[in-house]
């Protein structure tokens, strides 16, 4: 009897997350991902990957959405108390968060209780970065850079028996006559595999700069960040919804230089090493679920896991998990598990 057979339609961070947990899960199974971007030409690359979901990020219900946050963290935490946590670019990090306005904006229901530091600003730290802050956070959280985790799980998944198949894929239906199960990854490319009208792009840019010196991480209201990475410490950003320009735009970059070098001086020495950008697949909800489609009268078995917005990184250990049992839910009956 041959083996189950899987497809994980997409190679980024939600990807490859997903496809080395349904190793984890169907041992014996033929797990392949298929993809036509694979590390710097996905959206994983370009983004900081520090462990902090926007309070907008929804899942189908609370419950769901919190257990996705949840169970992403614990994954992240465990990689990061492993042996392997250099290697897979995972570290914990800490910093502020300022805002001038909206106290709100320093505040985060969904990782307060859950990361283990989380407090309000003192007066002296409000006083750390100039500008006339009047609210603060101090937390304690997860970084996970992709251009080390996302060669790290390809290796995992390799030695695990996994096969990478370079391949265009326009209809997810056509995968059903070789595979059991297909997995739908494909971030901001289910808008047109699925005609989903729900998904929109949300344009981001970042800077990455030479600048060893900055141990901390510190956002400044929502769009002003300065997060040290394992390599180079990332400058960000802007959120430009419904925008498909994958160019760098000089003036979004001489913006997020002036407004990070304001929010720590001490980067007006650092010398940009990049400038890139991604489009974050934004839907509200994120969708993980289940589908059958038909090609040829044959029934097709599709799990989506797409839509994850600015929080890909964050959340994609979370929604994997989620995406692995409900393949286990819609290969229930089937004679090869």
């Amino acid at each position: 009897m041959k083996n189950l057979k899987i497809a994980v339609v997409g190679a980024g961070v939600v990807g490859i997350t997903t496809a080395v947990e349904l190793q984890k899960l169907f041992r014996n199974a033929d797990i392949d991902i298929v993809a036509d971007k694979f590390d710097v030409d996905t959206l994983s690359f370009v983004a900081a990957g520090i462990f902090r979901p926007g309070t907008s990020f929804t899942g189908p219900n609370e419950d769901i959405t919190r257990k996705w946050i949840n169970d992403s963290y614990h994954y992240w935490d465990n990689i990061k108390n492993s042996r392997e946590a250099s290697n897979a670019g995972v570290a914990e990090v800490s910093g502020y968060i300022f805002s001038s306005e909206y106290p709100q904006i320093v505040r985060n229901e969904f990782i307060e209780k859950l990361v283990p530091i989380y407090r309000t600003a003192t007066e002296d730290e409000l006083r750390l970065c100039p500008g006339k802050w009047k609210y603060g956070s101090y937390f304690t959280t997860i970084l996970s850079q992709c251009s080390l985790y996302l060669p790290w799980c390809y290796s995992n998944f390799k030695n695990a028996g996994g096969k990478i198949i370079e391949r265009n894929i326009d209809n997810l239906s056509s995968l059903g006559s070789e595979y059991d199960v297909v997995v739908n990854c494909t971030g901001l490319g289910a808008k047109y595999l699925c005609k989903d009208r729900k998904l929109v792009p949300i344009r981001g840019q970042v800077l990455k700069v030479e600048a060893p010196w900055v141990k901390t991480f510190f956002y400044g209201d929502y769009d002003t960040y300065v997060i040290p990475c394992f390599d180079s410490v990332t400058l960000g950003g802007c959120r430009q919804y419904d925008s498909y320009d994958c160019t760098v735009n000089k003036y979004d970059g001489l913006s997020i230089k002036e407004r990070c070098e304001s929010l720590v001086p001490s980067l007006r020495n650092a010398k940009v090493i990049a400038q890139r950008v991604g489009l974050r697949p934004h839907r509200d909800p994120v969708r993980v679920e289940k589908e059958i489609l038909y090609n040829n009268g044959n029934k097709v078995r599709i799990v989506h896991n797409y839509g994850h917005g600015g929080y890909g990184i964050t959340t994609a250990p979370g929604t994997s998990l989620y995406a692995c049992e409900l393949v286990r839910e819609i290969l229930m009956g089937n004679s090869k598990l």
